[in-house]
């Protein structure tokens, strides 16, 4: 991934279920499985590039995030199927939502696609931008790389997925 202050990619799409927003993204990564699993799952890792986690993290627990988004919400660990598979409740005073994540190793490293589910359809097009903006910085990481100002980011790519049709 190249510098994603001039990345022009999109690299997410956002869909309608059941009255709410599915946003999904999506991007390969040039590491092992097993590192990418570590960086997407690991509180000591996550807080390097999305979220501060406290709490018990393993299946059925519970624990409380601070998104780089500014975001704040209690969570649950619903599946861990490691390397490959995590799905996470989150909640707060707004909503409930569902995130999942999906790794698969391929030739070039790892392909990794996230999709969260139950965002209020008004709010897709800031989630949409803010999942792009965090993948984004999850490429820097483990390109060990400086992560950039998450909402710089954002306000750039907010446009971009405004513009989306909710399909």
């Amino acid at each position: 991934m190249t510098d994603n202050t001039t990345d022009t990619r999109v690299l997410g799409s956002l869909r309608e279920s059941d009255g709410r927003a599915v946003i999904h993204v999506e991007d390969t990564y040039p590491t092992d499985i097993d590192d990418l699993w570590s960086a997407v799952s690991t509180p000591e890792r996550l807080k390097r590039w999305i979220a501060t986690i406290e709490g018990d993290t393993s299946v059925g627990g519970t624990f409380s995030a601070s998104f780089t988004s500014g975001w704040d919400g209690s969570g649950r660990v619903d599946v861990c199927d490691a390397p490959h598979r995590l799905v996470v409740t989150t909640f707060d005073n707004k909503e409930t939502t569902v995130m999942e994540a999906i790794l698969t190793p391929v030739e070039s490293g790892t392909h990794l696609v996230i999709e969260e589910r139950g965002i209020l359809l008004e709010d897709a097009p800031y989630h949409g931008a803010g999942w792009q903006a965090h993948i984004e910085d999850l490429a820097l990481y483990v390109a060990g790389k400086e992560t950039t100002n998450w909402e710089d980011r954002w306000k750039e790519l907010v446009p971009t997925y405004r513009g989306m049709k909710i399909g």
